[in-house]
């Protein structure tokens, strides 16, 4: 990737070399860190070198009558102003500057401070624009004349107030294993935020499992990304997220790419182990026939912090654990509480953060003794 900004923007850190030397970097790094407990082959997957991020966050900033974006420098104590990104997705790159224009000209910038994007492979987008003023009518008549000129959805946002013109929402369509699946991605909630990688992702581990391997278990859910095409190796699938908004849209994207056997419960992970063992009662589990499943495989994708202690002690219980990690540091520790009664089958490196320290994992936990 060719950037002005190399050495000076904070986003990317790590460009010397090419990309090519970044990743062979981070590879070695895993090898080593993961050595005690997996001596194979990890599998790497690469991103697209340019163009790849389908979400991104920018500043305004505000130089007398000029808007540009801005994004922390690399010292983290000034910004850097920019007037391109190679980083983001083509359709946010060829928006980013008629939108700046567009807002200037249309006089919705006083007060702006930032911009959001939230980018579908073929070119949905939705702009989230964040003030520190309250948004009134006339805003909303000017927003509206953007959004139809550029084809987008916008998003006003400021204290307890969020206006929309159009979605808040894109659709995007995911290529797996010769499969095409639907999601709606809604902004301000988690999604993948490198779309080519997310798919690698989900056919490597698609590629653990076999077709008719019992039940599966899902913690921290999300939207369903993993779980939807999951769902096709296993005979049922019970899934947990604590977010309303995403369960909502894991049930619909459930619907909307015809399958019937996942069940989405909106618990957190330690309030489903309350549930599973009778200690609390929920309203939200009535439905649930728990004691019709069979669950002997675990599936987890939690946040930076890891799994906690409590939840290692409960995913312990099952026979196989794959296990999304984006922090290998947490994923450490979570594998020393899993202790020594499981060995690591596989293990993938996803290069969801190209020039960055950040790296997204994939290992496949067996049980080896109780």
């Amino acid at each position: 990737m060719e950037c002005e900004y190399f050495g000076i923007c904070g986003s990317c850190r790590h460009y010397e070399n090419g990309y090519e030397a970044q990743l062979d970097t981070k590879a070695a790094r895993i090898q080593e860190q993961f050595a005690s407990y997996y001596k194979g082959d990890i599998a790497v997957f690469a991103s697209e070198q340019e163009h790849y991020r389908s979400r991104a966050e920018f500043k305004i900033w505000h130089v007398g009558d000029t808007m540009n974006y801005a994004m922390n420098a690399l010292a983290r104590k000034e910004v850097v102003l920019i007037d391109a990104c190679p980083m983001v997705a083509a359709p946010i790159a060829s928006l980013m500057p008629k939108l700046l224009q567009a807002i200037h000209e249309h006089k919705i910038g006083h007060k702006l401070f930032g911009a959001d994007f939230l980018s579908s492979q073929s070119g949905e987008i939705v702009v989230s624009l964040l003030y520190h003023q309250k948004l009134d009518d006339a805003w909303r008549e000017r927003a509206k004349q953007i959004a139809s000129v550029l084809g987008i959805s916008i998003i006003g946002r400021s204290r307890k107030q969020k206006v929309i013109i159009g979605a808040d929402f894109v659709m995007e369509t995911l290529n797996v294993n010769g499969r095409s699946y639907r999601f709606k991605q809604i902004e301000n909630s988690f999604t993948q935020p490198n779309a080519k990688v997310n798919e690698k992702m989900l056919s490597w581990t698609l590629d653990q499992f076999e077709k008719g391997c019992g039940d599966l278990l899902e913690l921290y859910c999300g939207a369903g990304n993993f779980t939807i095409p999951l769902a096709s190796r296993f005979t049922k699938v019970l899934a947990t997220e604590i977010s309303k908004n995403s369960i909502r849209a894991a049930e619909e994207n459930m619907i909307r790419n015809g399958v019937e056997n996942i069940a989405f419960v909106r618990m957190s992970a330690q309030e489903f182990t309350q549930a599973l063992d009778g200690v609390r009662a929920f309203r939200r589990m009535q439905k649930i026939a728990i004691d019709t499943y069979e669950l002997e495989t675990l599936f987890v994708d939690p946040p930076r912090s890891g799994m906690d202690e409590i939840t290692c002690n409960f995913a312990s219980r099952f026979n196989k654990i794959l296990y999304i990690s984006c922090n290998p540091q947490t994923l450490l520790v979570d594998l020393e509480r899993l202790g020594e009664a499981y060995s690591v089958v596989s293990m993938a490196l996803f290069d969801q953060f190209p020039y960055t320290e950040h790296i997204e994992m994939g290992v496949l936990l067996q049980r080896t003794h109780h």
